[in-house]
């Protein structure tokens, strides 16, 4: 699923489109990503390592950008 966001500040490259979406936006078809990076590249910019970031949750440490959340580097 496509999905639009804007950013600003924070050491983010302006004006930058990323990925791409078929004719209707529903699926992505480049660059595909999800919120768990979104998560993971705020987190990054605000100085906080998402990977040793973790909360107790029925006595196991889960990530806030559980398993699959990486860095957009591209952005920055």
């Amino acid at each position: 699923l496509g999905f639009s966001i804007w950013m600003a500040g924070g050491g983010l490259k302006g004006g930058t489109v990323y990925g791409a979406t078929d004719e209707l936006g529903y699926h992505a078809v480049d660059k595909v990503t999800g919120v768990y990076d979104l998560w993971a590249t705020v987190l990054h910019q605000l100085g906080v390592d998402h990977v040793n970031l973790t909360y107790l949750h029925a006595g196991r440490n889960i990530r806030l950008t559980d398993v699959h959340g990486n860095v957009w580097e591209d952005l920055i």
